[in-house]
């Protein structure tokens, strides 16, 4: 049988990954490698740090095993370790939004009120998706469309709509995706189409999620 001590290490093994899980910026950081590989200096824009900062936050989350890197001439590339990282990532933000009341509240004032009309579903989308009376538009950076996305998906970064909606087919429902549940970009897209008199939603999460589903993805 084993002793305690052993087992006190253990648990504390169990720990390191929870512990390297301990700030938010390391978790943002997560939610954006979900959707493909970044350089630190990416990394540092996308969460609003500078690149050293990021980079202990990265070493942080390397020392649990939760992501790995790998360097090509100057610049150092990390990716997450496994397709599990992802998993802890989605099980953490469910346990949080189901448990804590301020998750409502803060997603509420991030996001906005609930959609005028319901997100489209992963499962609706694949089907219509084998009908093509649908555009499906990936408002994701083109890096991360690049690295992986919907079967199909059209590029236009959020950023670049207003001026690049003539690449838009006129007359068909537009179903915009993006990083996941909290990311605000597909409400942002849906909002301008919308306005531009298209017929808009959004999928009702993202690709990480669509990909973990095990529906297909493209360019990975």
């Amino acid at each position: 049988m084993g002793d305690r001590e052993t087992k006190t290490a253990l648990f504390d093994e169990f720990a390191r990954a929870a512990k390297a899980l301990a700030s938010g910026r390391r978790i943002e950081l997560v939610d954006v490698l979900a959707n493909g590989e970044r350089t630190v200096e990416a990394l540092a824009g996308e969460v609003g740090l500078s690149v050293a900062n990021t980079s202990q936050h990265l070493q942080i989350l390397r020392q649990a095993g939760l992501v790995s890197s790998r360097r090509e001439g100057t610049s150092v590339h990390y990716r997450l370790a496994a397709p599990e990282v992802f998993e802890l990532w989605r099980t953490l933000r469910t346990l949080a939004a189901s448990r804590l009341a301020e998750v409502e509240r803060l997603t509420a004032a991030y996001l906005g009120s609930r959609d005028e009309l319901e997100p489209v579903t992963r499962e609706e989308l694949a089907r219509r998706l084998q009908d093509g009376d649908l555009v499906v538009l990936d408002v994701r950076p083109a890096t991360e469309y690049a690295a992986g996305h919907l079967p199909g998906a059209v590029s236009i970064p959020v950023g670049e709509l207003r001026r690049r909606l003539a690449e838009l087919p006129a007359g068909r429902e537009v179903v915009a995706y993006c990083r996941g549940p909290y990311c605000a970009f597909a409400h942002e897209a849906v909002s301008v189409l919308r306005d531009e008199g298209y017929a808009a939603r959004r999928l009702e999460d993202g690709l990480p999620e669509w990909q973990a589903a095990g529906l297909a993805v493209t360019g990975t």
